[in-house]
């Protein structure tokens, strides 16, 4: 079979590739998650500020990825830089919306007992609000992480890293040797990933939600 001939062929190029990849999809969820909850922790309290940031998050994903990208080259150039911060931004997204909504869904019989036994505003917040609205969050991070895995394979327009350089390559030469073999490697491989980080997400929530909230 020639698709596995090829990559059995080129199996540390492949392995590299998926790689930086994963790494990279990885890495801009996690800032677009830090970065997500901490504006929703900021807004969730302030009823016109959080339904303005609801609204804006939603509209955000509305932006054409390779518009923003081309934007980002003319004050950073190509590379990793503008690829960074184009998937940090819509990582973001999704998680900020869960967020808001999850810490608005507290009950607030839950925080006034929280209140009544002293805790402070930063303990309820930390050790009350975040954990009930966690699993909401949770799945504002795998939506996220589908989307950023996905669109991670546009950065090879401005020579960032990861498998979308692979399928570009072989798309753009179609009826030549392997070109058909490089696109669908690529193709799968991105799956494969977004598989894997789903299932490690889900397993993330089993371990950390707890048993009533499940």
């Amino acid at each position: 079979m020639q698709l596995w001939d090829y990559v059995e062929g080129h199996a540390s190029t492949l392995t590299f590739l998926t790689y930086q990849h994963a790494s990279l999809a990885f890495q801009t969820v996690l800032v677009g998650t830090l970065v997500a909850v901490v504006i929703a922790v900021a807004v969730y309290r302030l009823p016109f500020f959080s339904a303005f940031t609801l609204t804006s998050s939603r509209v955000a994903l509305t932006i054409p990825s390779l518009a923003l990208l081309a934007l980002l080259i003319v004050p950073f150039g190509l590379g990793v830089v503008p690829s960074f911060i184009m998937l940090a931004f819509f990582a973001t997204m999704p998680v900020i919306g869960n967020a808001i909504v999850g810490l608005r869904s507290v009950p607030p019989s839950v925080v006034e007992a929280a209140k009544g036994i002293g805790l402070s505003r930063w303990r309820i917040l930390m050790s009350v609000e975040l954990p009930i609205a966690w699993p909401v969050i949770l799945t504002g991070i795998r939506v996220s992480t589908q989307m950023i895995v996905g669109i991670a394979a546009i950065v090879a327009y401005v020579l960032g890293p990861g498998l979308g350089s692979l399928i570009f390559s072989g798309l753009s030469r179609l009826g030549g040797a392997n070109a058909l073999e490089m696109a669908l490697t690529g193709t799968i491989l991105i799956v494969i990933i977004a598989l894997i980080f789903d299932g490690l997400l889900v397993l993330l929530g089993r371990l950390t939600i707890s048993k009533g909230l499940q």
